[in-house]
């Protein structure tokens, strides 16, 4: 689940993170007495949506006097922004964050992440901070410091010295590193975060440092333990199958083929995505039904796929482990006579009871096409989404 960054800098502030004064707005009125109560003149206006590249895309912007923040607050609330991050229709924005124009003296990059292949959150660290730091990690991987942190005894004082050296900081800087770091740390193992990020977090003129922008990523499989955070999610951010597929216990992702994939398990899911593309087709989507398959859950798999106006065909890729395989047949039989399927449909059945459950499918009275293994389903997948699309 994603925070939005006025979310994001209220973590941050409870974990003792320095961060500016300001509050996000639904409306032109909350904004001008935002930045009426912040006191000044210029004031940030940036639009929240749960993508990076806003600065570049026009989602935030510096104004002078009030008269321009409702101008910018105007045009930007009901927009959807376009950024190399959000879908080709962008997201929409519903909230703008108004926070004074800090005083900047340099610009740093401070993320954590969790790194699997060594199984430690992972501190990166760059004295390149900025909206170009994706460049600096292409081009010139060197200029960023990872730091693994052993979770037996936590994040060390002579770690976040380390850090301190590597990005130039003046020794006065090093215990509110330390505080940042910290705070960090503990947000991250605390809240169950998977990524957290502040680029850039500034010097500033006054010599403080300061997270200017936010970012929070946190494991949805460990949200049960943080009700109250799960109130911070917003829809609106979110692919509205996607959605959908939540709501049904289905792993949903939306891509850009014609071949519907429906399979029990994500890595069986890759496998026949790639295959798919191994004999010339394009997976219109990534759908991992789980391992409890049930006839109400393969329907709604089918509703849900059959959505895309692109999808051509459906590959049903599913081993009986847990079900038994005729189990799944039934289920896949009246998904297909309840949703009224109108493209072909190829099933693939493997493991328990895999022999009934493909004499069911051919004995049935729809179009269902059986493959003995997954090359062949595949191949005929492509073959018959070719044919639709003739």
């Amino acid at each position: 689940m994603n925070l939005h960054e006025f979310q994001a800098k209220q973590l941050f502030a409870s974990y003792g993170i320095p961060v500016p004064r300001g509050g996000a707005a639904e409306s032109v009125e909350q904004a001008r007495a935002i930045a009426s109560h912040l006191g000044g003149e210029r004031w940030v206006v940036k639009a929240q949506v749960h993508a990076g590249g806003r600065g570049k895309a026009g989602g935030v912007k510096i104004v002078q006097g009030l008269s321009q923040l409702e101008q910018g607050v105007s045009a930007m609330l009901g927009s959807a922004l376009v950024t190399h991050q959000t879908p080709p229709a962008g997201l929409p924005v519903n909230y703008v964050l108004i926070e004074p124009v800090s005083k900047v003296a340099r610009e740093l990059y401070l993320g954590a992440v969790i790194d699997r292949a060594r199984e430690r959150v992972v501190f990166m660290a760059s004295a390149m901070g900025g909206m170009d730091i994706e460049q600096v990690a292409a081009t010139d991987p060197g200029k960023i410091l990872t730091l693994a942190v052993d979770p037996v005894v936590g994040l060390q004082p002579y770690e976040w010295r380390q850090v301190g050296f590597e990005l130039g900081l003046d020794m006065q800087l090093f215990p509110a590193l330390s505080a940042v770091m910290g705070g960090l740390y503990r947000l991250f193992m605390e809240q169950d975060a998977s990524l957290v990020e502040i680029n850039p977090l500034v010097i500033t003129e006054d010599g403080e440092l300061v997270a200017v922008d936010a970012k929070i990523n946190l494991d949805d499989n460990g949200m049960f333990r943080h009700p109250e955070l799960q109130t911070l999610k917003d829809p609106s951010q979110e692919n509205d199958k996607e959605l959908i597929a939540q709501q049904h216990g289905l792993n949903y992702i939306p891509l850009e083929g014609s071949i519907a994939c429906m399979v029990n398990g994500a890595g069986l899911a890759m496998a026949t995505m790639d295959i798919i593309k191994l004999h010339g087709g394009e997976p219109a989507n990534f759908l991992d039904v789980g391992g409890g398959t049930t006839a109400e859950r393969v329907a709604e798999a089918f509703k849900l796929i059959l959505s895309d106006g692109m999808v051509k065909a459906v590959l049903v890729n599913i081993f009986g482990g847990i079900v038994r395989c005729d189990l799944i047949a039934e289920g896949i039989i009246k998904a297909v006579a309840e949703v009224h399927v109108h493209v072909p449909v190829v099933v693939r059945l493997e493991g328990t009871n895999a022999q009934k459950g493909k004499a069911m499918l051919r004995d049935s009275p729809f179009a269902i096409t059986t493959a003995e293994d997954l090359s062949d389903a595949a191949q005929k997948a492509v073959t018959l989404a070719a044919g639709a699309r003739r």
